[in-house]
């Protein structure tokens, strides 16, 4: 049996297989938990129903993060279907591609910042603000994906690290506000991993590979190990872990010059 029967978990920003927050949706529904995804417009939708099939979930939800009324909508939804969630997994980011690569000074616009920091940092309290009334009484847990961005200047990835450190601010302030409703908020700080998201950074080889050199375990690590990290964060095992940054990286966040 595993150590997350009876739990109920919204998964948001599995766009495909190689989405790390289709590695948590995997590494929850193995320990029990009844998973729900969402998809973003039509052009992900029959990929994520696809993925939902796989591990007998419900039909996914659409949900743009962006949008309020597209929000407090999948919340009716998913009072109907299950009456109460226990657990909400954020995995919204974006930034215009263009603002990714080269000097951060240089590429930066206000319109991209704003962009980034909105999609990627503010969707989260959005999401935590629609999620509570569905989590009231039930030791909740919320979780965001967060990178070493936010805390070291890293070569093109120039404004995401701006919004990333946003969020992880915001898992502070976060797990201060819901604290009294018993509801916990962390965040997973991961390697680097080909995703979609990813394959908008310039020079993302290059990042892999450094990585894999510097890293204590000489390594990258794989959607797996992110998604087990972040089922144990989310489960009971982890209930008295909030506000926390939760590295897994292959020790690479460690290491000095």
């Amino acid at each position: 049996m595993g150590f997350m029967v009876g739990k109920k978990a919204l998964i948001v920003g599995v766009a495909n297989d190689r989405s790390i927050c289709w590695g948590i949706a995997q590494a929850m529904h193995r320990q029990g938990a009844e998973v729900l995804l969402t998809y973003q417009g039509e052009r992900t939708k029959s990929r994520v129903e696809e993925l939902a099939a796989q591990i007998g979930a419900p039909a996914p939800l659409e949900l743009d993060l962006m949008d309020e009324a597209q929000l407090a909508a999948a919340m009716q939804k998913i009072e109907a279907l299950w009456g109460s969630v226990d657990i909400g997994v954020h995995g919204a980011a974006f930034a215009p591609k263009e603002e990714l690569s080269g000097s951060y000074l240089d590429a930066t616009t206000r319109e991209g910042f704003r962009i980034a920091h909105e999609v990627s940092s503010y969707s989260f309290t959005a999401m935590a603000r629609a999620m509570r009334p569905l989590m009231q009484g039930r030791q909740g847990a919320l979780l965001a994906l967060s990178y070493l961005g936010a805390q070291r200047a890293m070569t093109n990835y120039n404004v995401m690290g701006l919004a990333k450190a946003s969020l992880e601010a915001s898992i502070r302030y976060l797990a201060y506000s819901l604290g009294a409703d018993g509801i916990r908020v962390n965040a997973v700080s991961a390697g680097p991993i080909r995703t979609l998201a990813a394959s908008g950074i310039s020079d993302f080889r290059k990042i892999l590979e450094h990585y894999a050199e510097q890293a204590p375990l000489r390594r990258n690590v794989t959607q797996e190990e992110v998604g087990n990290a972040a089922a144990f964060l989310c489960s009971d095992l982890a209930s008295g872990i909030t506000g926390e940054i939760t590295y897994v990286d292959a020790g690479f966040n460690t290491v000095g010059f």
